[in-house]
This record gives structure tokens, C-alpha cells and sequence, in this order.
């Protein structure tokens, strides 16, 4: 059997072209067509269609590959029943072998000298590149010009045809072509970097692909739909009437969240029609089917399209253009989000966030938010005590400096820092030898010098006894200072305290000068507290404020105090300034040395908690401003 044989067994459920009256039969085949259940319906009435477009068709034939084969057979015939069924084998075999299209020149019989001979037209069916059928028509004589132009025509109508193989395909083929198709569209709409140019490319690729005449698209933003791209053009009126009805027709299908078809594909849809029957009436379309754009269970827009006058969607196109929208949302959503400026990033942001907050699931979040909640409550409307925190250094409340009286040397030195002391004990002592010498030869010369004065008087030389009286004088002074000196060479606790600093037991024989402090006493039963307080937190400090102090060798013990004395000069420390501030303990809850060192809090008022956990940071960021600021 030739691969092109006809195979006329299977049987034709439509009526014959013969009986169609010439007015109408332009009109049923157009609905017969738009109607067509199977292919060999959907190629007669498209084959009838064609050939009255071309006009002049004597004969012509649609063949079609089998699914799984590489066997050509017949699908439809003009008229409906040839007369000679194989006469346009020839030309749909040439046509087949070199996939493109041919024009053949035909001479009937007994008409050789005919100067206007018939022609034969034939044109291969393409599918993803691979010739899948044949066209062949027999034309009357017509000029190069209208035999090219019914080339074209055949060609353009041969997409319908397309159309068919893609439908009727096996379940594997029309399912990887699907995703092609599917694949193709998409990798449209990523090809460009705006939203607005890929918007446009990618619904023009749709109404090429699926013979629409208008594929819209439409973005949601502030509870509306907005157009934002027409197929087949770079710039449209969104004001304009029909505009504004796809518009209409896309936000019936967003507030459905569902796909309205129009006319229905099935019967008792429980979706609502209205926009899309009044599209479907303005633009005078065939059909209209809007695709809600989803993006993680939010509506980010829709996808409308439309078909010319007579012609619906069918439920694999339907399939087809639900599965582009369901990649197309994320992908427009993400590209509506690379164009948004930082402030409607924040808003997207708090408003997503908000809506997983009070929507379902979530449940980490919504128990993060309600700790959070309850935190901030609390800190808005519980108060604590405020208290002003510094260093804190225990001195004696009279302090005793013991310095050198004279230059001399060392003998001795029992106390030292730390030493416990009672009042006269010996806490050093002084080398007096050079003293004592000091104090023998100037009593010897006090003694020459009384008598030489008493011999004088004796002789009444009144000259002599006033110039040795004055030199008397003069050693009797020196005598006594002498001696004050050496009164001085002990030295011992003025009271009872504690030596807070002092240690001469490592220098014993060193010499040491006039007015060198040796030691500092101070007393047993007085304290004077002062604490370091830095500059920001002096203006809440005032006198009589009570507050706590705990010492370094005693943390877990508390002792109360009174400030007493605020003073106004700051002392500078590790890049910081403080002022010192005394106190003076209510009562000894412990025994305390001078020079020991802790941490004190002023207690000043009860405040709010958030204020005094915040306050410090709150006045460095208005001061850094202020600084700031012209």
C-alpha cells in the first residue's frame, strides 16, 4: 500500500457539502468547525473553510500522520465524495518528501492546448519541526500573483491544523509538547529584565502560540487589577472602554479565585460570568477565559485571553494555559518585587508578615509574636526602682598624715599599712645619734658661753657680757631645738586606728627628708563613703538620697548610706569624667577598713522599666544628633 493510499473506511458524521445551501454553507461550516469532537470533523469543516477562502477548489485533501507510525492517511476530502480520490496523491506525496510548500502546473486530458492549465497547490503540516501531514488542493488558472497569495493563505490556515496534531497527539507526546509549549512561554517572560517588556513579549508568545486574537495581562496592586500588558502592543490606553472590560473581567476571576470560561466549557459551572459574557459581547470574541496568576497562595494577578468569533477553548488548551499561570505568578510576583522601591518593600514585608501572623498555621510565629506582645506590655507599664550605679572607695572620716620631722635615717619601723594601732603605740623610730652629738656640743657651748658671761660681769665690762649674752642666747635656741628634735625621733599612733598606708620595714637606714609622709592613720570608728559617679547620671543625684553599697570582700552584704556631699569638680579616668560624691554609713552592719573598694546604687524614684533600661541609649542618640545636626 502506498504511503499515501486512501483510507476512506472510517465513517463521516457530518453532512455533505452538496447539501448545503450556497448562503449558508459558509456559516455551518464555521460552526460545524468551532463544534468539531473529532478530526476528522475538525479537518472537513476547517478543509471546506479553506478551499471557499481560496475559491476555485475543484479537490482537495488533508492528510495526516497515524499516531506511532510513519503512515500518512487521509483525513478529509473536497468535496465529500471525489471522484478520483488518488489524483492528488502525487502532489501531497512531494510535499511530504521535501516539507515545503509546492505549486504544480496540471493539464487535463484532451485539454493540451489549453494555454491556461489547472495547478495543484501542496503544503507539508509541521509539528516541532517535523512534517506530521499534507495539504494538497487542485486549483483553477490564476495569475503568479493569486496562486502565491493561496499559498500563503493555505499556510496560515494550516496552524489550525497544528492545532489538531497537538490535541490529538499520544498521551507522552502531547503531554512533553505541553510542557514545551509551557517552557517556551515562560523563558519568554524571564528573556527580559522589566516587567513591563517581558509582560509584553510573553503575551504576545501566548496569542501567537494558541491562535488568540487579545492575550492581557494584568498585575494586583492595592486591591485592583491593572492592566500591564496587551499582546501585539508595546503601548496601550488603559482608559480605553474595552481596556477597562478585560480589566472588569480579570478582577471577576480574582475575587473568585477561580478560572471563568466564557462560554462555558462545561454546563453549571459554579462560577459567575458576567465580565467575561460582556467582554465576550464588546470585542464581538468567540470565547474569553481569564487565569487567576498565584504566588505562594496570594493573587498577584491574572491572565486573560481571547479567541476570534466562532472559536472556543478547548479543555487541553484550558489545561495548557493553567499550567503556564501557575509558573507564570511566582515569576511575575518576583519581578513585581525587584521593581518596588524600599518603602513598598517594608510595607510587602510588614504586610506578609502580618498576614501569617493573624492567618492559619504558623504556629512558632504566632507564639514568638504573643511573647513578644506580652514582653512589651510589660515593659510599657511595669516601673522599678531606678538607681544610679558608681565605684565606691571607704575612707576613714579623719585621716592622719605622720611626716618627717627633720632629715635623718630610718632605725626603726614596727607598723605598717594594714596594722591595727592604739593611740601612743611606736610605729617607727628615727636614728638620734647624730642628734644626741648635735645636742652634747651645743651644751658645751652653752656652758663656755655662761661662763665667759659671768666673767664679764665680773669686770663690768658691759660690752663684752651683751656680746656673750646674745651668743648664750643664741646656743640655749639651738639647744632646745635640738632637743624638740629629739623629742620627735618616736613616733606614734596619734589614736586608735588603722595605718592605711605607710611601710618602712623594707627601708630601714634609708634617709628620708623634712615633710615626706611616712605614714596616714585613720580611725576605727568613722567611715566616710565616696563614690565616683559619672557625669550623665550626676543630675539625678541630690543630697540625702539613700542608696546600698556592697564591698569587694563582702558582695552579699548591703549597706545603707545617705549622700552628704555632692562635689562640684569632675575627676577625669580612662577617658571618662565623674564627680565625687560622699556619704556617710547609717549604721555598721560590718566591720570596714579604709581603702576598701566596691560598688554603691542611689536609689532616686521609681520609673518606668523600658526608660531605665533604655534612657542611656536614648541620650547618647539625641546628643550625637544635636552634634550632627546643622
Amino acid at each position: 500500500m502506498s504511503p499515501v493510499a486512501p483510507d476512506v473506511q472510517g465513517s463521516r458524521r457530518f453532512a455533505s457539502v452538496a447539501e448545503l445551501a450556497p448562503r449558508s454553507a459558509s456559516e455551518q461550516a464555521w460552526a460545524r468547525f468551532a463544534q468539531a469532537q473529532t478530526a476528522e470533523d475538525f479537518c472537513s469543516s476547517w478543509l471546506l473553510i479553506q478551499c471557499d477562502t481560496i475559491g476555485g477548489v475543484s479537490d482537495g485533501v488533508v492528510l495526516l500522520q497515524k499516531p506511532g507510525t510513519q503512515e500518512f492517511v487521509p483525513v478529509a476530502f473536497y468535496p465529500d465524495a471525489p471522484n478520483d480520490p488518488t489524483h492528488l496523491a502525487e502532489i501531497s506525496e512531494r510535499a511530504l518528501k521535501e516539507g515545503r510548500g509546492v505549486v504544480v502546473p496540471r493539464s487535463l486530458p484532451g485539454d493540451e492546448a489549453s494555454n491556461e492549465p489547472r495547478f495543484q497547490l501542496g503544503d507539508p503540516i509541521r509539528l516541532e519541526g517535523q512534517v506530521r501531514g499534507a495539504i494538497g488542493l487542485d486549483l483553477d488558472a490564476r495569475p503568479d500573483e493569486q496562486l502565491q497569495s493561496a499559498l500563503r493563505a493555505l499556510q496560515w490556515g494550516s496552524g489550525w491544523l497544528e492545532v489538531l496534531l497537538r490535541r490529538h497527539a499520544d498521551p507522552q507526546e502531547a503531554a512533553r509538547l505541553q510542557l514545551k509549549l509551557a517552557l517556551d512561554s515562560v523563558s519568554t517572560l524571564l528573556g527580559q529584565a522589566g516587567l513591563k517588556e517581558s509582560s509584553s513579549a510573553f503575551v504576545t508568545e501566548l496569542a501567537t502560540r494558541l491562535a488568540c486574537d487579545r492575550v492581557s495581562l494584568g498585575t494586583f496592586r492595592r486591591s485592583r487589577i491593572r492592566l500591564c500588558a496587551v499582546s501585539h502592543s508595546a503601548q496601550f490606553d488603559e482608559r480605553a472602554n474595552l481596556l477597562r472590560t478585560v480589566e472588569a473581567a480579570m478582577e471577576e476571576a480574582v475575587d473568585q479565585s477561580e478560572v471563568v470560561v466564557s462560554p462555558p466549557a462545561q454546563d453549571n459551572l459554579p462560577v459567575i460570568s458576567h465580565a467575561h459574557e460582556v467582554l465576550v459581547r464588546e470585542s464581538m470574541a468567540g470565547s474569553a477565559v481569564t487565569f487567576p496568576l498565584v504566588s505562594a497562595g496570594e493573587v498577584v494577578g491574572a491572565l486573560t485571553l481571547e479567541r476570534a468569533a466562532g472559536l472556543r477553548f478547548d479543555v487541553p488548551t484550558l489545561e495548557l494555559c493553567e499550567a503556564v499561570a501557575a509558573v507564570a505568578g511566582p515569576i511575575i510576583e518576583l519581578k513585581q518585587r525587584g521593581e518596588d522601591s524600599l518603602p513598598a518593600h517594608a510595607v510587602a514585608s510588614v504586610t506578609q508578615g502580618w498576614k501569617k501572623l493573624v492567618g492559619p498555621g504558623h504556629p512558632g510565629l504566632k507564639l514568638t509574636a504573643a511573647c513578644v506582645a506580652a514582653v512589651a506590655l510589660f515593659l510599657a507599664f511595669a516601673t522599678g526602682a531606678f538607681r544610679v550605679a558608681a565605684d565606691v572607695t571607704i575612707e576613714g572620716s579623719v585621716q592622719r598624715v605622720i611626716a618627717a620631722p627633720f632629715n635623718g635615717y630610718v632605725k626603726e619601723a614596727p607598723g605598717r599599712a594594714g596594722d591595727i594601732v592604739k593611740q601612743g603605740a611606736l610605729i617607727g623610730r628615727f636614728d638620734d645619734r647624730d642628734l644626741l652629738l648635735e645636742k652634747a656640743k651645743l651644751v658645751s657651748q652653752r656652758d663656755q658661753f655662761q661662763r665667759q658671761h659671768r666673767e664679764a660681769m665680773a669686770k663690768h665690762d658691759r660690752s663684752q657680757a651683751a656680746i656673750v649674752g646674745a651668743q648664750l642666747a643664741q646656743s640655749e635656741a639651738q639647744l632646745d631645738l635640738v632637743e624638740q628634735q629629739l623629742s620627735r625621733v618616736t613616733m606614734t599612733a596619734p589614736f586608735d586606728g588603722i595605718i592605711v598606708s605607710g611601710d618602712l620595714s623594707q627601708n630601714l637606714g634609708s634617709p628620708v627628708e623634712r615633710g615626706q609622709v611616712l605614714f596616714e592613720i585613720a580611725p576605727l570608728d568613722g567611715y566616710r563613703i565616696v563614690l565616683r559617679v559619672d557625669e550623665r547620671d550626676i543630675p539625678f543625684v541630690a543630697l540625702g538620697q539613700r542608696g546600698e553599697l556592697a564591698v569587694t570582700a563582702a558582695p552579699g552584704r548591703k549597706l545603707p548610706f545617705t549622700v552628704t556631699s555632692i562635689t562640684p569638680v569632675n575627676l577625669a579616668k580612662e577617658g571618662r569624667n565623674f564627680f565625687r560624691v560622699e556619704a556617710r554609713l547609717e549604721h555598721e552592719g560590718m566591720r570596714l577598713l579604709p581603702g576598701m573598694a566596691g560598688v554603691g546604687k542611689i536609689h532616686i524614684e521609681d520609673r518606668k522599666l523600658v526608660w531605665i533600661w533604655t534612657h542611656t541609649l536614648t541620650e547618647w542618640v539625641t546628643l550625637k544628633l544635636w552634634t550632627w545636626l546643622p
